[in-house]
C-alpha cells in the first residue's frame, strides 16, 4: 500500500437476495485495487454489522426493509457513512470514497512553521489532539482538558482560589505560550486566569510543540506552545450544543452556531457558561475544596470570501468570571476584611485577532491581535487590581523557490501593564509608573528540501526589547523520512528567551500570605534546547495499527528566575539564578487501534528538572520525575455505545515547606486521577454521555493548607527578622500558606451530559 497520498477508494457492491421478508446485504471494501481485510461495516438503527474477510467481502443478514445508514470504518482511515434503501434498485453499485488518516499522523499542522503543512512533512515535531480526543473526558475548560496529554500537566497553584498554569516537560506555565488560531492571546495576566472560557464546541484541534519556539513566536515560548485552533465556518456544524453537570453541582454549557451573512460572509458564534455555587469541605479544613465560579464567555469568528480565495478572517472573545474560595462562612461582605478569609477574583477580558492576506501576487499575510485584561482581586486583606493591554501585529511573506521554502516576517508587540503593587511604582517619586514595553522584531526561516523526504529548516529572529535590549534567537531543524513515510526522524536545536513579570505570572506572589522580596532587577531568562524525535507507524496483517512517537529533550537555562520559598517562611524571594537550570528527559507516545473498534492512546515521560547554584543541585519544586497518561476506547457497534477510560499517574514531587519544623511531607505521594465514561448515540443528532471522574477518589492530605484555622496569622509570633518563632500553640513554626498544593482537592463525582449536533 502507498500511504504518501491522502486518498483511498472503498467500493461497496451490495446485492439483496429476497427470501420472503429476509434480505442479505453483501459487498466488498477495497483500497485502490486491493481488498481491505478487517474493515468494520455497521448498519445503524439495526445494531448489526460484519467485518470484511481477506477478499474485502462482507455479508450482513437483514430481517426488515427500510432506509438505513451504513457505516464503514477501518483503522487509519476516515469513517464514511452512506444512506441505503432496502430493497432498492440502486443498491448494487454504490461507491464510497474515503481519505486516509494514518492514525492522525498526516494531519495538517501550522504551529511548527507558521505554514500549513502535513504533519509528516513538518520538520518540527507537532502533536495534534482533535476535539474527539478531549470528548473522552469532558471538562469545562482547556486547562483541565490537557491533563491527558503526555508531558503536559495542569498545575494547581493555590489551595484556595484554584488558579493554575500549564507545565510542559516540567517547566512552569510562564514558559508556555498559548495561542488561539496562531495568535498570542493568552499571556501575562491570562497565564494564570485566561485558560478558561474558550468555548470547546468551537475547537477543531489543539497543537502542542514541546521545546523553544521563540524564533517564530518570541517571548514566552521558551518551554513550548499550545495552539488552540477553532473550526472554520465552512466545516462547522450549523448548531452544536454540549451541556453537562456533575454530582458536585457544577454545570457547563458550550454552544456553537454557524450562520451566513450574505453570500460572501460566514460567521461562527460560540458561548461558554460555567456555574458552580455549592461550597463543599470534604477534608474538614474549614475551606472550600473547590473554588466557586460563575463564568460567561462569548466568541465570534467571521470569514470573508475574497477573489482568488485570499484569506480574511477576524475573531473576538469576551470573558467575565467571578470566582472565590476561602472559609466556608465567607460572604461577599467579608471581601478584603480580616475577620473571615476569602480570595475573590473578578476577571474581565476581551480579545480580537485576525488574518488578512494582502491582494498581491506574492503570499503575504498581515496578522494582528489586541487584548485587554482587567482584574479586581482580593486575597485575604491584600487587594490586587491590574490592567493589561497588549497589541500585536505581524507581516509575513512566504515564497517557494526550487528547493527552498522561505518565510520572512516583521513583528511588533506593545505591552501596557499597571497594577497597585510595587511592580509599577517609582520609589524615587512615590508615583504610579505603569510598565510600557515596545518589542519590534523580525525573523527569517528557510526550509531546504534536499529530497522529497529530507529537509533542513534554518531560522533566526531578532527582537529589541525597549527595557532589556537586543535578543537573538536562532534555530535549526532536520527531518529525514523513509520512502513510504512510515518512519520519520527529526533533530532540532534552538534557544528561547523570556521577560518575566512576577505579579502577572505567579499567584503565590499575590496571596498576602507572604511578603514579596526582589533582591535585584530581574533580567531576561535565556535557554538552549536540543530535541530528537522518532516516529514509527505500521500495520499488522490482522488490521491493527500501531503508531509510536518518541522524543529525547535537553534544555539548559541561564538567568532562570526562581522563587525562593524556603529561606524565609514569611517571604517569597525572587532573583535570577546565579547558576544554571536543566530540564532533560525522554518521552514516548503510543497509539494502538484494532479493527474491532478497540483503541488505546498512552504515553509516558521520564524527566529530571533540576537547579544548580554554588555547586548545590536540587530538584525543582512541584515537578514530577515520571508522568503517564492513557485513553482507552471501545465501541460496542451493536449497542451504539462507546466506552472511554482515561487517566494519568504522577510520581512524587518536591513540595514547598515552611521551614525545618514543618511536619508535612516533603514530597507528594504517587497519585493517579482516573475517569470512565459511556456515550450513547440517539439517532444522528443526539448523544448522551455520563460517567465517573476521579474513580479512585484521590485527594491531597487534609493539612495541605498550613494553619487553616488562623488564616490572618493572628496567633503567630514573628521575630525581628520576620521569621516565625515556635510557641507551644505553634510548635512547628508555621504560618498560613496555601501554596503547598500538587493535585485538585475534588474527589470522586459522577457526571451526566447531552450533546446535540445539526450539520445542515
Amino acid at each position: 500500500m502507498r500511504y504518501n497520498y491522502l486518498f483511498l477508494v472503498y467500493i461497496l457492491l451490495f446485492s439483496f437476495d429476497a427470501y420472503g421478508q429476509s434480505y442479505v446485504l453483501k459487498g466488498r471494501v477495497l483500497h485502490g485495487d486491493e481488498p481491505v481485510e478487517f474493515a468494520n461495516v455497521y448498519v445503524k438503527g439495526l445494531a448489526i454489522g460484519a467485518v470484511t474477510d481477506e477478499s474485502g467481502a462482507f455479508s450482513i443478514p437483514i430481517s426488515e426493509s427500510g432506509t438505513f445508514t451504513v457505516q464503514v470504518s477501518m483503522v487509519g482511515f476516515q469513517t464514511f457513512q452512506q444512506v441505503v434503501k432496502i430493497p432498492g434498485a440502486d443498491t448494487t453499485a454504490l461507491l464510497f470514497i474515503l481519505r486516509e488518516m494514518d492514525g492522525g499522523l498526516d494531519e495538517v499542522v501550522v504551529s511548527g512553521t507558521m505554514q500549513e503543512v502535513s504533519k509528516l512533512d513538518s520538520p518540527v515535531p507537532v502533536e495534534v489532539y482533535s476535539a474527539n480526543f478531549f470528548r473522552a473526558n469532558p471538562t469545562p475548560s482547556i486547562f483541565e482538558s490537557l491533563q491527558n496529554v503526555n508531558g503536559v500537566r495542569p498545575q494547581i497553584n493555590c489551595n484556595v482560589c484554584n488558579t493554575g498554569d500549564i507545565h510542559i516537560n516540567g517547566l512552569e506555565g510562564p514558559y508556555t505560550m498559548v495561542l488561539i488560531d496562531g495568535m498570542p492571546i493568552v499571556s501575562g495576566l491570562a497565564t494564570v486566569y485566561g485558560l478558561t472560557g474558550i468555548p470547546q464546541a468551537l475547537i477543531d484541534r489543539v497543537e502542542v510543540v514541546k521545546g523553544p519556539a521563540s524564533t517564530l513566536y518570541g517571548s514566552e515560548a521558551v518551554g513550548g506552545l499550545i495552539n488552540v485552533i477553532t473550526k472554520k465556518p465552512d466545516f462547522a456544524p450549523l448548531v452544536s450544543t454540549d451541556f453537562f453537570s456533575t454530582g458536585w453541582g457544577e454545570m457547563n454549557l458550550d454552544l456553537g452556531l454557524r450562520s451566513d451573512w450574505g453570500e460572501k460572509v460566514q460567521s461562527l458564534t460560540g458561548v461558554n457558561a460555567f456555574y458552580y455555587d455549592n461550597p463543599i469541605d470534604n477534608n474538614g479544613d474549614g475551606f472550600t475544596d473547590v473554588t466557586l465560579s460563575k463564568r460567561l464567555s462569548f466568541f465570534q469568528k467571521i470569514n470573508v470570501s475574497r477573489p482568488e480565495n485570499r484569506l480574511f478572517t477576524v475573531a473576538g472573545r469576551y470573558v467575565y468570571e467571578d470566582r472565590w474560595g476561602g472559609e466556608m462562612n465567607w460572604t461577599n461582605e467579608e471581601r478584603g476584611g480580616d475577620r473571615v478569609y476569602g480570595e475573590s477574583i473578578y476577571t474581565s477580558r476581551w480579545e480580537t485577532f485576525g488574518t488578512w492576506q494582502l491582494p498581491t501576487s506574492e503570499t503575504m499575510n498581515f496578522q494582528f491581535s489586541v487584548n485587554g485584561h482587567n482584574q479586581n482581586s482580593v486575597y485575604g486583606t491584600t487587594i490586587f487590581k491590574a490592567d493589561q493591554y497588549i497589541g500585536f501585529g505581524q507581516l509575513t511573506w512566504a515564497k517557494t523557490a526550487q528547493k527552498h521554502g522561505l518565510l520572512l516576517g516583521v513583528a511588533y508587540r506593545y505591552t501596557f501593564y499597571d497594577d497597585n503593587t510595587s511592580a509599577t511604582s517609582s520609589l524615587a517619586s512615590e508615583q504610579n509608573t505603569p510598565s510600557v514595553i515596545h518589542l519590534p522584531g523580525f525573523f527569517v526561516q528557510d526550509e531546504i528540501k534536499f529530497t522529497p523526504n529530507q529537509s533542513l529548516l534554518l531560522g533566526a529572529r531578532y527582537d529589541y526589547n525597549s527595557i532589556h535590549g537586543s535578543i537573538f534567537s536562532p534555530r535549526v531543524n532536520y527531518k529525514l523520512a523513509s520512502e513510504d513515510k512510515s518512519t520519520v526522524f527529526r533533530l532540532s536545536a534552538g534557544n528561547g528567551f523570556r521577560v518575566a513579570n512576577v505579579f502577572t505570572e505567579d499567584h503565590a506572589a499575590l496571596t498576602g500570605a507572604r511578603d514579596v522580596i526582589f533582591t535585584e532587577e530581574l533580567k531576561p531568562e535565556q535557554s538552549c534546547n536540543v530535541n530528537a524525535n522518532l516516529v514509527k507507524k505500521f500495520y499488522t496483517d490482522k488490521g491493527t495499527f500501531i503508531g509510536l512517537d518518541g522524543s529525547a529533550f535537553y534544555t539548559y537555562f541561564t538567568n532562570r528566575i526562581i522563587p525562593d520559598y524556603e529561606t524565609n517562611p514569611n517571604q517569597i524571594i525572587y532573583a535570577n539564578l546565579d547558576g544554571s537550570a536543566v530540564s532533560k528527559g525522554i518521552s514516548l507516545n503510543a497509539d494502538i487501534a484494532w479493527a474491532n473498534g478497540f483503541a488505546i492512546t498512552a504515553g509516558g515521560t521520564l524527566m529530571d528538572v533540576s537547579i544548580e547554584e554554588e555547586g548545590v543541585k536540587i530538584r525543582q519544586l512541584l515537578t514530577e520525575r515520571f508522568s503517564g497518561v492513557w485513553s482507552v476506547g471501545y465501541e460496542f457497534f451493536r449497542l451504539g455505545l462507546t466506552m472511554d477510560y482515561t487517566g494519568n499517574v504522577y510520581s512524587p514531587m518536591r513540595l514547598p515547606l515552611l521551614g525545618p519544623l514543618d511536619d508535612r511531607p516533603a514530597y507528594s505521594p504517587w497519585y493517579s486521577l482516573q475517569n470512565i465514561q459511556l456515550t450513547k448515540k440517539l439517532g444522528e443528532k443526539w448523544e448522551v454521555y455520563g460517567g465517573v471522574k476521579n474513580i479512585l477518589n484521590f485527594t491531597p492530605a487534609a493539612n495541605s493548607i498550613a494553619r487553616a484555622f488562623d488564616p490572618f496569622d493572628k496567633n503567630v509570633v514573628f521575630g525581628p527578622n520576620g521569621t516565625v518563632i515556635p510557641t507551644p500553640e505553634n510548635p512547628n513554626a508555621l504560618t498560613f500558606d496555601p501554596t503547598y498544593v500538587y493535585a485538585p482537592n475534588q474527589g470522586i463525582r459522577g457526571f451526566l451530559g447531552l450533546r446535540f449536533t445539526l450539520t445542515e
